[in-house]
């Protein structure tokens, strides 16, 4: 009788694809480094504005119709670029930020250049009055902007230092004040031709 052979099982290599899912380490290093094409490029930061403003008063206005009552926003704001010229604009929109740029457009039309000295202050006295607003404006060496309402914010973005201002009249309403501030700012001269005056 011939003698019986023993067959082996034939052994499998394993299976050394990566389960899904399973190792993370494995998929991590497909993964592209931080910082590579694939992330998406920074925004480029804004342009600074030419002019910067401040909202001085800002209110709810109300029309009445036949068909009832509708609303609207009233905003009056200053804006200057700090460098001698300053503007009062007002708009007025059904939304806020609409009126703001009506305002903004408003107050660059209606923009004055003053006429400043080598220290950015005014050369001389100078009052005017607006309706029932009254302002003193006057040079103030070594004082700095000593100025209320919203005076003082005409004078700040205008760029003037060294000046005090004073109103004179009782008048709260601050949209008559700041454009009295910017009649009376028109009105000032250029300083050579206060000297020549004053040599005279």
């Amino acid at each position: 009788m011939e003698p019986e052979t023993k067959t082996t099982p034939e052994t499998t290599t394993p299976n050394t694809a990566p389960i899904a899912g399973g190792n993370s380490s494995f998929r991590r290093n497909e993964r592209s480094p931080r910082g590579g094409a694939d992330r998406k490029p920074r925004r480029e930061p804004r342009a600074k504005p030419e002019f910067d403003q401040k909202i001085i008063d800002i209110r709810r206005v109300t029309r009445v119709s036949s068909g009832g009552r509708r609303f609207s926003f009233s905003v009056a704001l200053v804006a200057g670029n700090r460098k001698g010229r300053v503007g009062v604009g007002i708009g007025k929109a059904g939304d806020t930020s609409l009126a703001i740029d009506k305002a903004v457009k408003n107050a660059k039309k209606n923009m004055i250049t003053v006429s400043l000295d080598d220290k950015m202050s005014i050369p001389h006295f100078v009052s005017a009055k607006y309706c029932s607003s009254l302002v003193e404006i006057m040079p103030a060496p070594g004082k700095g902007v000593s100025a209320g309402s919203s005076v003082r914010d005409v004078i700040e973005l205008a760029g003037i230092r060294e000046v005090g201002a004073k109103l004179r009249s009782g008048s709260k309403n601050k949209l008559n004040n700041a454009r009295v501030a910017v009649k009376a700012l028109a009105l000032l001269k250029k300083p050579n031709a206060t000297k020549v005056a004053v040599t005279k």
